[in-house]
C-alpha cells in the first residue's frame, strides 16, 4: 500500500450506507463516510473531483443496472462499492445470484480505476444481526475471494467491535450515526494509505443501560416508525429509493453540502 497516495477523483457506489443515512445535516440531506472521506481528499488535491451513485433502498441487481457503467465510465481514481446487503434483508434472498452480480460489479469497475474498494460492512449486535449473519458472511466470502482476484481493498468493519455497539446506530437500527460514520470515513482513510487522524477501533466508554421499561417504550417507538414501514416496503416490492436520484450524480469538483464544517 502506497504511503501519502495522490488521489484526485472518487466515486462512490451502493446503498444507502453510502449514500449516508442516517448521518443528517441541518437542510435534511444526509452526509456520511463518503462525503466525509471525498472532503478529507479533497483537502489534499486541489481540484478533487467526486461523484456518489448510491441510492437509498438499492439491490445489488439495481446497483449494478443503474451505477457501474456510469461509475466505470468516470475513469475515477478510487471507487467505492458496498452492495448486497440489502438483499440479505430480504425473505426470499438467491445468494447464488446476488454473488454472480456482485462479481459482474467488480469485474467491470476494477480496471476502470486506480482502487477499487470493497467492504466488509458493520453489523448492530441484535436480533437482526443474528438472524441474517449467515447471509451476511456468505456475500462478505464473495467480497474477500473477488477483491484477493482483482486487487481490491477490504476494509474490513464487520468484526470490530465497537461498530457493533449500538449506540453507533441510528433509532432505525439500520443506519450508522454520525459518529459511526466519522469512524468508518477513518478506516477508509487509513485503508488507502493516508496518515491516520484517530483511532477508529476505539471502544466507546462503558455504557449506563436504559432500564426495562425504557428499553419497551423504544421498541415500540422503533416497530411503528421503522419496522412497520420496512415491512410494509417489502411485501409490496417497493424501496424507499424508488424515483430517487443519485445524490452526485456527476464527476464534479468537491462542494460540501450545507451544513457542519467537515
Amino acid at each position: 500500500m502506497q504511503t501519502n497516495p495522490h488521489y484526485t477523483s472518487l466515486v462512490a457506489v451502493g446503498d444507502s450506507f453510502t449514500e449516508g443515512m442516517s448521518d443528517l445535516l441541518p437542510d435534511g440531506s444526509y452526509r456520511g463516510w463518503a462525503d466525509l472521506l471525498a472532503a478529507r481528499m479533497a483537502a489534499r488535491t486541489p481540484g478533487f473531483k467526486y461523484a456518489n451513485l448510491a441510492v437509498r433502498g438499492k439491490l445489488i441487481q439495481q446497483i449494478v443496472d443503474e451505477q457501474v457503467d456510469v461509475a466505470a465510465a468516470m475513469k475515477a481514481d478510487v471507487v467505492t462499492l458496498v452492495g448486497g446487503l440489502n438483499d440479505t434483508l430480504r425473505p426470499k434472498c438467491d445468494m447464488v445470484r446476488v454473488r454472480d452480480l456482485l462479481t459482474e460489479a467488480v469485474e467491470k469497475l476494477a480496471p476502470s480505476c486506480q482502487q477499487l474498494v470493497l467492504m466488509r460492512s458493520p453489523g448492530r449486535n441484535g436480533p437482526v444481526l443474528e438472524r441474517f449473519r449467515p447471509r451476511m458472511e456468505e456475500l462478505f466470502t464473495c467480497v474477500d475471494e473477488l477483491a484477493a482476484k482483482h486487487d481490491a481493498l477490504v476494509i474490513d468493519l464487520y468484526g470490530v467491535p465497537v461498530l457493533a455497539d449500538q449506540r453507533m446506530w441510528d433509532v432505525d437500527r439500520l443506519h450508522p450515526t454520525a459518529e459511526g460514520h466519522r469512524r468508518i470515513a477513518e478506516a477508509v482513510w487509513q485503508g488507502l494509505g493516508y496518515e491516520g487522524e484517530a483511532e477508529w477501533r476505539t471502544p466507546l466508554d462503558a455504557a449506563v443501560l436504559p432500564n426495562w421499561l425504557a428499553r419497551r417504550v423504544a421498541d415500540a417507538r422503533f416497530a411503528k416508525q421503522h419496522l412497520v414501514p420496512w415491512i410494509g416496503r417489502r411485501l409490496t416490492d417497493r424501496s424507499s429509493g424508488d424515483g430517487r436520484p443519485p445524490k452526485r450524480p456527476e464527476l464534479a469538483p468537491w462542494e460540501p453540502e450545507p451544513g457542519p464544517d467537515l
